[in-house]
């Protein structure tokens, strides 16, 4: 079973902005190939650190006002929240290592 949650419009303000600890928020569609390339790798990340950080990710396809009220503008995108505000946000595809940096303080 996946560790990474699907958000939607409906649910972001409870999973994501309400979260207890903190979130990555992984911002996809189906047609970018970045993001196909990302989401396994976001999942191994997920299996091993899910009990300090929530991992979910938003389609951008059906979710599309949520994209637009977040503010994005290409993809993947990826946030960090913490205390319901975006402390961190980068764009395009990232490898293991760089996503494991970016989330270091969060999990450690």
């Amino acid at each position: 079973m996946s560790q990474v949650i699907e958000v939607t419009d409906a649910t972001f303000s409870s999973e994501v902005a309400g979260a207890t600890k903190p979130v990555l928020v992984d911002y996809w569609a189906d047609w970018c190939a970045p993001c196909k390339q990302l989401s396994p790798i976001i999942e191994e990340i997920a299996a091993a650190h899910s009990d300090k950080m929530t991992f979910a990710k938003v389609d951008t396809n059906t979710n599309q006002q949520l994209a637009a009220s977040q503010g994005i503008m290409s993809l993947p995108t990826i946030q960090i929240w913490q205390d319901g505000q975006i402390v961190k946000s980068v764009q395009g595809g990232k490898t293991k290592r760089a996503l494991l940096k970016l989330i270091d303080e969060f999990i450690s």
